[in-house]
């Protein structure tokens, strides 16, 4: 079953931060929609826990250059 979840990202400032983070985790097995919003610098995400790890996915965005805040 999806889980979702929103997580906080302080470097987010435009769409194009979005995009770069939905190409990343998207990319991950198990990652089924994501949808970011540059005001809240948050975005919300539904994974398959069976198939994707949430590290994995806070991995990916921090490599793209968007750590989540914790």
């Amino acid at each position: 079953m999806p889980q979702r979840v929103t997580l906080e990202a302080p470097n987010i400032s435009c769409d194009h931060c979005i995009n770069a983070i939905r190409k990343a985790v998207t990319a991950l097995p198990g990652v089924q929609f994501l949808e970011g919003d540059p005001a809240s610098k948050r975005v919300t995400l539904e994974y398959d826990p069976a198939q994707a790890a949430l590290p994995a996915i806070e991995q990916a965005m921090a490599e793209e250059g968007y750590p989540v805040r914790k």
